[in-house]
């Protein structure tokens, strides 16, 4: 009786594989977070809506936590970024300084070019 050969596995071509490089941008000053991505993200949405606990809402941040985070940019900043007014007969209101939508500007360009730099940077990683 002839006996079988095992079947040799076949070889699959190596798979290219989809490669992301990915970076986080953040501002320090003086050893110290000043602007964060959720930091951005708070501003973005004082902005939109001029109320700190609306705009931690629709973020999902607890209020203490939002209230934190502008009390901390606005102490790092030379300028404050946000102003707060408290409650009255129409209501308080916050709002984002010229400094603050100045600061944001320039971060997120900033972010959007690393992101550029990132993705034209990952033609050797497919490489190797």
């Amino acid at each position: 009786m002839a006996r079988r050969q095992a079947a040799k596995p076949k070889r699959r071509a190596p798979r290219r594989r989809d490669v992301a490089l990915r970076g986080r941008v953040w501002v320090d000053i003086e050893g110290r977070p000043a602007l964060t991505e959720a930091g951005a993200d708070l501003l973005e949405q004082i902005a939109a809506c001029g109320s700190l606990s609306e705009a931690a809402r629709r973020l999902r941040f607890a209020y203490r936590r939002a209230w934190m985070l502008v009390d901390a940019m606005n102490r790092l900043w030379p300028d404050p970024l946000v102003i707060t007014a408290t409650g009255g007969k129409r209501g308080g209101g916050t709002r984002v300084t010229e400094t603050g939508q100045r600061v944001l500007s320039i971060y997120r360009d900033l972010q959007l070019q690393l992101e550029h730099f990132l993705d034209t940077s990952r033609a050797p990683f497919h490489r190797a």
